[in-house]
Parts: structure tokens; C-alpha cells; sequence
């Protein structure tokens, strides 16, 4: 399979590099900036993408990668960051801008050469998106220019000999036009990759995979019900069989009535299905805690400790299974990337667990790309195209310490919210309600009442590591906040959230 590779230096749109290499029908992987050369070499990349990042190449404590990624033969492309960076370690020069005129933030007009590869097809003049306030002053021996500005010469670099390539704006994004094509003639044009990688290659490969690692072991799947658990749970069956077993841990965190459909929807597949009711476990372990990470990694622990009492149960049981996708992977840091939120299934795990090995067999797949999975395997539609749900569930949507009071609450609210949405035939891909810590004054029934501000979030994105607000209409929204107040107890105010992702994420914690 051919594979490309994606050296992150702490930039913020990493994952979005790896959506378009996938999207133009070739493998990657994001891997931090400081992997060692060795590990490199195994994973045998046609091509490397260095991401861009916020430091400046010329720092002392700049993130760099090993030189001898410059000696491996393998075409490179650097963004930004990267672009920077690989003319520094290759004799260019780096320098900031001389004045805020010179730096370039947003939406410019830029000039490409398209006698280069990686413009090739494309016209002569464009907008791109830029964001930086170093460039490269001077090249290294060997490069071109080979796009301009009006204040940066050197917009993009190349030395074509050697297939080394560096674009100064983000080709990743959608402000810049015909980026994905620049993507695309890197692979293609540079790499010379031959495409193709589908779906059906990633289960063929998974299965085979997990048969050889597996072998005669048992395995225990949390089973949380949602998109990526059932898949992981499907792929799983089809590897090893009646080797799995599926345990459902219903933490009292779940949606109205989630957790009785969640037993109705996998009690009947052929499937070893446990589910425990530890309710009152979680809530005892959350009890005075507000603040998120702190939760976050107190579910994810107790979640781990109520698979080991199950496992002694069942009998021995040599690894355990999660449904951890990749935006939870590189949210919760990679290398020198910030930790945006510890997933509870990554940086909430505990040091120390009983249990061989830990699988997750969709870690380096979007979300998008487990639905088509779960197509691939044969899941009803139903299950392969029903709402994220965060395994820590209402958790991290109670701002603030957690009851079960609140969580009663915040699920009524929330099933308002769903019900009405879902009647209107408003198109959004998530959405549910968030039970502030805000109390505000308020009046009903001609008294004075002091009670919780409810916010809704409903966002529309393709692949869920970028969003934008959904545009609700005023009469649903005026709908849903009438039954809220009306019907649920101990809330008197309703917010929209109205922004985002970036700057903000799809959940409030």
C-alpha cells in the first residue's frame, strides 16, 4: 500500500493535510516531527509533508525533524512552517518580516509558476491563504521560486531535481483555490503515486491484521453503542468471531432511553453483549469535580476498571478494544502539538491497565472514513450514519460538577432539542444541548425564579475535525426554547451557540 507521511511540527491544521492526501485517494499517517529516522524507513513513504507550526526555524528550541529525512530520496513538501524550515536546514535563510506590512495573514493574491509541478494545470494567478511572519529570505542551493506575492518573493520553492517542494500559504485550506489540486499534483506529479486506496483495501488489510495479532486471544470491546464503537465491534466480529465479547457500560451519562436502545439494537447480532449498569460508580467517582480534563480522565480510568471487573467475570481476556478514531488521536496531542481535549479513550487512559495489549483498529481513521467502513461490513444504515456521541457523554456537556439532578435534567432538554430538530427537517450532522453553570434571574408564573441557561449546538462539517454553526430557523429555535422552559424543570434561559470549529470545538468540553 502505498503510504505518505505527514511530519507534524505543532501546526494546527494537520489533520486537515491528512484529509486531502486521503481524499485524492492515497494513505498517510501523522506522526510527530521528532520520529526517529528508523521508524521512518519502516514506514516506507513515497512522500513526506512537513506541516506548518507556530515557532521560527532560525529559534534555538524551533521543532525540527532528523536531517537525514533530507537523504532518504523520498519527495517532500513543505507548508508553511515546513517550507521554512526545510530551506533552514538546507543552507537557505529564514528571517521575520522587516515590517507588519510584509507579514501575510488571510486571503492573497499570489502568482504561480506553472511550469512546476506542483502548479501544473492550474492558472498562472490565485487566492491563497496565508498566515505567517517569517519567510524565506534566501534559498537554499538548488531551489526556485516558483510563486510570488506582492510582499513575499518566495511563496513557494522548489528544487524539482531533488523533489523537494515548500508552498509559504495553506494549500490544506479552502480559502486557497485549487489548493487540493496542488495537493494532488504532489502526489501524483512528485510522488508519482499510482492511487486507489479505498475502503475495501483498509478493511481487507484491518481484518488481516487483527487475525494475526489476535490469534486464538479473546478480546473485550467497550461498546458505548455509537458510530465507532459499532464499527469497531463489526470489524472485530468478522476477524475473530465468537472470540469477542462486547460490553456496554451504561455510566447513567447516556441520552433519554440510549441505553435500552443500545441493548435492543446489538442483544440480537451474534455477538457475547454485556451490559452493566454502573450509574451510580461514575457518579460517586465524578462527584465535585468541574473541571473537564480532570472528568475526562476520571471516566476514562473508571471505564477501564469496570472492563477488568468484567473481564475476571468472563474469564481470561487478553486485550481490550476501542473504537478511538483519529480526530480523537490527534486532539489529544501528537509530538509537539498542543492537547486540544484528552479523548477519554486516549489521554484519559490510566498508566496502568490489566489487560495484554489495547486494540483500536479504527485509530487512524475520520469519522467519514468509519462510516464508509461500516458500509463496507454491512451495518444498517441506522447505525452507520447515527450522531457522534462522546464517550464520556453528558459529562462534558454538565459545565461544572456533575448530579444526577443535572444529568436528569440536561436529558430531557436535550431530547426537546433532538425531537424538534429532527421534525423541522433542519440539516445538521450533530446536535445537542449543553446545561450551562450560569444561573440567571427570571420570571414565571408572575414569580421570581433563579435557574440554569441551557445552550444548544448544532454544527454541519463533513469530517468533524472543522464545522460551522448550522443555520436554524428563528421559528424552530423559538419552538424548542418554549418546550424547554415550559417542560423541564430548573431551567429559565436558552442560548444558540453560534460559533465555529475552529476557533471553538463541536463540544463545550
Amino acid at each position: 500500500m502505498e503510504k505518505v507521511l505527514i511530519l507534524d511540527f505543532g501546526g494546527q491544521y494537520q489533520q486537515l493535510i491528512a484529509r486531502r492526501v486521503r481524499e485524492c485517494a492515497v494513505y498517510c499517517e501523522v506522526k510527530p516531527c521528532t520520529a526517529p529516522i528508523a521508524e521512518i524507513r519502516a514506514f516506507d513513504p513515497i512522500g513526506i509533508i512537513f506541516t506548518g507550526g507556530p515557532g521560527s526555524a532560525y529559534a534555538e528550541d524551533a521543532p525540527r525533524c532528523d536531517p537525514a529525512v533530507f537523504e532518504l530520496g523520498v519527495p517532500i513538501l513543505g507548508i508553511c512552517y515546513g517550507c521554512q524550515l526545510m530551506a533552514w536546514q538546507l543552507g537557505g535563510s529564514v528571517a521575520p518580516a522587516e515590517s507588519a506590512a510584509a507579514r501575510e495573514y488571510g486571503k492573497t493574491q499570489t502568482f504561480y509558476d506553472s511550469s512546476c509541478s506542483l502548479f501544473k494545470g492550474l492558472p498562472a494567478e490565485g487566492v491563497s491563504w496565508m498566515s505567517h511572519g517569517d519567510s524565506v529570505s534566501s534559498l537554499p542551493g538548488g531551489f526556485v521560486a516558483a510563486a510570488h506575492s506582492a510582499v513575499c518573493p518566495n511563496a513557494a520553492v522548489a528544487d524539482p531535481t531533488r523533489g523537494f517542494y515548500g508552498v509559504q500559504f495553506h494549500p490544506e485550506v479552502n480559502h486557497t483555490e485549487h489548493g487540493t489540486q496542488m495537493i494532488r499534483n504532489f502526489l501524483y506529479e512528485v510522488c508519482h503515486a499510482s492511487g486507489g486506496w479505498t475502503m475495501g483495501d483498509y478493511k481487507a488489510i484491518a481484518v488481516r491484521s487483527l487475525r494475526e495479532k489476535i490469534g486464538s486471544g479473546r478480546v473485550l470491546l467497550a461498546l458505548s453503542g455509537g458510530v465507532d464503537s459499532a464499527v469497531c465491534a463489526a470489524l472485530l466480529s468478522e476477524a475473530v468471531g465468537s472470540q469477542l465479547t462486547c460490553v456496554f457500560v451504561d455510566h447513567g451519562l447516556m441520552r433519554l432511553h440510549e441505553g435500552d436502545e443500545v441493548e435492543q439494537a446489538f442483544a440480537g447480532r451474534a455477538l457475547n453483549f454485556i451490559r452493566v449498569n454502573a450509574e451510580t460508580r461514575f457518579l460517586l467517582k465524578l462527584a465535585g469535580e468541574s473541571d473537564p480534563e480532570h472528568k475526562r480522565h476520571i471516566i476514562g480510568e473508571e471505564f477501564i476498571r469496570v472492563f477488568e471487573d468484567e473481564a475476571k467475570k468472563i474469564g481470561a481476556v487478553d486485550y481490550l478494544a476501542q473504537g478511538t478514531i483519529y480526530p480523537d488521536v490527534i486532539e489529544s496531542g501528537t509530538g509537539k502539538a498542543a492537547v486540544i481535549k484528552s479523548h477519554h479513550n486516549v489521554g484519559g487512559l490510566p498508566d496502568c491497565v490489566d489487560f495484554k495489549e489495547i486494540i483500536e483498529p479504527l485509530r487512524m481513521l475520520f469519522k467519514d472514513e468509519v462510516r464508509q467502513l461500516g458500509r463496507e461490513l454491512g451495518l444498517p444504515e441506522k447505525i452507520v450514519s447515527r450522531q457522534p456521541f462522546p464517550g464520556p457523554g453528558l459529562a462534558i456537556r454538565i459545565i461544572g460538577d456533575i448530579t444526577k439532578e443535572k444529568a436528569d435534567t440536561l436529558r430531557l432538554a436535550d431530547h426537546i432539542f433532538r425531537e424538534e430538530l429532527e421534525n423541522s427537517g433542519v440539516k445538521a450532522d450533530q446536535y445537542f444541548a449543553v446545561l450551562t453553570n450560569t444561573r440567571s434571574v427570571g420570571v414565571m408564573g408572575d414569580g421570581r425564579t433563579y435557574d440554569y441557561t441551557l445552550a444548544l449546538r448544532a454544527v454541519t462539517t463533513d469530517d468533524f475535525m472543522t464545522a460551522d454553526w448550522a443555520r436554524i430557523p428563528f421559528d424552530v429555535l423559538e419552538r424548542v426554547s418554549v418546550r424547554i422552559v415550559n417542560e423541564v424543570s430548573g431551567i429559565n434561559r436558552v442560548v444558540y451557540d453560534i460559533t465555529s470549529k475552529p476557533p471553538s470545538t463541536v463540544e463545550w468540553e
